[in-house]
């Protein structure tokens, strides 16, 4: 086959033929030079410990370290010509270095590969980005415990089904959300603590017979200890998976709280006002103010998931240890940390700025017989009705509402008593939306003595 016709086959993409698809398919340049810091902390911690063992000399191991640093303000700075050729930031950076500091740059790799390598820097990025991540929850956490506080008595319906089923507090709904993102705070922090092994040094894949100090460099890099496992360390990217699972599950609060902000800013509902720097305006629609960042943080969550799906995908079937597929491992960790942390700190900014209508609310909250159950407590707690005869006189209470196109409180006694006859006028206490929520004492309940019980807990687990 000639070469005419071989590209042809390939397309004008690939007009070099087999080598340029080669190197299309074999370089990751194009995206780990995102991990560009974290390579050279661990090639500076690395020749620190190569001196400190005797491996290389103490000039040599100054020389890199001091030509790293070199490397990284050029990076920074933008001048770093990086190279499709030298296929990644490990050889991209040891190629620079040699330049830089000559032949000592030679001796960086002792003791390593590009195993171990690629996965402590990869490591240290997603433990970056977890930290990262811990601070949005603070941040969103924050901002939704200043709401529940500045309404922690407004009284609101709560639904089920998306229907009106008994009124609770603007306070309370806020802090299910703190519960939420508490949780997603949780597994952050939680999955820092299990990742948190160095895999620098398992080399390739059975370790090095070279005296390396494992303890010195995990501790120079943060780590607790070193990965305990050389064919683990170089295979292991449960890290990235548990960093996505985590993501997956805070991306899919954010998106119901999003679904909620949608529907709440509605004309039909009008429960709160979006600011102007979280909507937009229509094209043609003059009077039109569109939720367009709780719609995309809604979206994001099919990145994130779909990310976390994919990178199972590449991990499921490789046997031990290291496989180029393994490669595949990043764009999709980058992504979704990119959307993940835009998502948060649109929330975050979107929590802090609404306005909740007080009146709306609790116009809401009074309809759709939304004080049934607290009827139906009373005729429990009062009359010593069984509960299931309570629902059914309740349920007759309820359609003599409906059919006389009221609401419960309005009902008269007389239209009570007809249904039965040993309702009296306390009955009412019970009825209004305030003494609804107020009844709510429980633990976990909607009593605005519990939400604010409940944010002081929170402000104080999290001082």
């Amino acid at each position: 086959m000639t070469d005419t016709t071989s590209n042809q086959m390939w397309g004008g993409r690939f007009a070099a033929g087999p080598d340029a698809i080669m190197e299309a398919i074999n370089a990751s340049i194009g995206f780990d030079k995102r991990m560009a810091a974290q390579d050279i902390a661990g090639s500076r911690a690395h020749a620190a410990m190569l001196a400190a063992t005797g491996i290389v000399s103490d000039s040599d191991a100054e020389a890199m370290r001091e030509g790293l640093l070199t490397v990284l303000s050029e990076i920074e700075g933008g001048s770093f010509e990086f190279s499709t050729a030298l296929e990644d930031i490990h050889m991209n950076v040891e190629a620079r270095l040699k330049a830089i500091i000559g032949e000592a740059a030679g001796r960086l790799h002792t003791g390593r590969s590009r195993n171990d390598q690629v996965a402590t820097d990869f490591k240290l990025w997603v433990r970056d980005q977890l930290d990262a991540t811990a601070k949005g929850l603070l941040a969103l956490i924050d901002a939704l415990l200043t709401q529940a506080e500045a309404g922690a008595d407004w009284v609101m319906p709560g639904f089920t089904h998306l229907q009106t089923a008994q009124p609770v507090t603007w306070g309370h709904h806020m802090m299910a959300y703190v519960e939420m993102f508490g949780r997603d705070l949780s597994r952050v922090r939680d999955a820092r603590a299990r990742m948190n092994e160095c895999p620098l040094g398992a080399a390739a894949l059975a370790g090095t017979s070279f005296p390396i100090d494992r303890e010195m460099t995990a501790k120079a890099l943060g780590f607790d200890r070193p990965a305990a496992n050389s064919l683990d360390a170089v295979s292991d990217r449960d890290f990235a998976l548990e960093f996505l699972s985590t993501a997956s599950l805070c991306a899919m609060h954010l998106s119901r709280m999003a679904e909620e902000l949608v529907i709440w800013s509605s004309a039909q509902f009008r429960f709160v006002a979006l600011s102007d720097r979280f909507s937009t305006g229509s094209s043609i629609m003059p009077q039109k103010k569109n939720p367009d960042a709780a719609e995309l943080i809604r979206a994001k969550i099919g990145r994130i998931f779909g990310a976390n799906v994919a990178l199972m995908t590449v991990m499921k079937g490789l046997p031990l240890a290291y496989s180029k597929d393994m490669q595949e491992d990043k764009e999709q960790v980058f992504d979704a940390a990119d959307n993940l942390m835009l998502a948060l700190a649109a929330m975050e900014g979107m929590v802090r700025d609404m306005s909740a209508h007080r009146e709306n609310l609790e116009a809401a909250a009074g309809s759709g017989f939304s004080t049934a159950t607290d009827l139906a407590d009373w005729l429990v707690r009062v009359l010593g009705m069984p509960f299931r005869e309570a629902h059914h006189v309740t349920g007759s209470l309820v359609a003599l509402a409906e059919g006389k196109g009221c609401d419960l409180p309005e009902l008269n006694l007389e239209d009570m008593q007809a249904v039965h006859g040993d309702i009296d006028a306390s009955v009412y206490d019970v009825l209004g939306v305030h003494n609804s929520v107020a009844s709510r004492t429980s633990y976990g309940g909607t009593a605005p003595e519990q939400v604010r019980a409940q944010i002081a807990r929170w402000k104080e687990a999290l001082k």
